[in-house]
């Protein structure tokens, strides 16, 4: 069997870039027209409960009562991002999840915070290619306003990026991260 022949969403799961040429890369697109179709319905609520009911649906997973989530929110996919307990998603967040986003416990995303588990290669040849890489965001992380997390990054248990930041490599645990690229700040006691 030809990896093309295997599903291209097990592919994506196990970080294999997708080429545009893949005969089922259509596939993707499809998803995704189907996923903003729940997306449109559930930002244009402002019911906490129908909120989290079209967002599990988009998931495919429940959506704990203690999350709470502020639209717009902007998902390509879903399937493939797992949220946690008492998890705050303010205003304006985008979540790109084809690489996969895991978010933990008791995290707060500030409003523009952008998750991206997908890249294209650097190569003008290849660059029409997918790559997907997993973001984690641990218990107790605090995304700040507009911050962008790239793919393949883990974001430490108690850390917090700032405003602004775009982190392209891990963030330890208990740290602060700022800056462009972001950069170890300070610890947290």
């Amino acid at each position: 069997m030809k990896a093309s022949d295997k599903d291209i969403f097990e592919r994506l799961r196990k970080r294999e870039t997708i080429s545009p040429n893949d005969p089922q890369s259509g596939r993707m697109l499809e998803a995704s027209y189907a996923t903003m179709e729940l997306v449109q319905r559930m930002n244009n609520s402002s019911n906490p409960e129908e909120i989290r009911s079209i967002l599990g649906q988009i998931t495919e997973s429940e959506i704990d009562a203690s999350t709470a989530v502020f639209p717009p929110l902007y998902i390509n996919y879903g399937k493939n991002t797992k949220i946690g307990k008492n998890v705050f998603i303010n205003f304006g967040c985008t979540f790109l999840d084809l690489g996969g986003i895991t978010i933990e416990d008791n995290v707060l995303l500030a409003p523009g915070v952008k998750l991206l588990s997908e890249s294209h290669p650097l190569s003008p040849e290849d660059r029409q290619s997918l790559v997907p890489k997993p973001i984690h965001v641990k218990r107790n992380a605090w995304i700040g306003a507009n911050a962008t997390i790239l793919q393949g990054v883990t974001v430490g248990e108690n850390a917090v990026v700032a405003a602004g930041a775009v982190v392209s490599k891990d963030v330890p645990a208990n740290a602060v991260v700022s800056g462009i690229p972001a950069k170890f700040i300070k610890s947290i006691e």
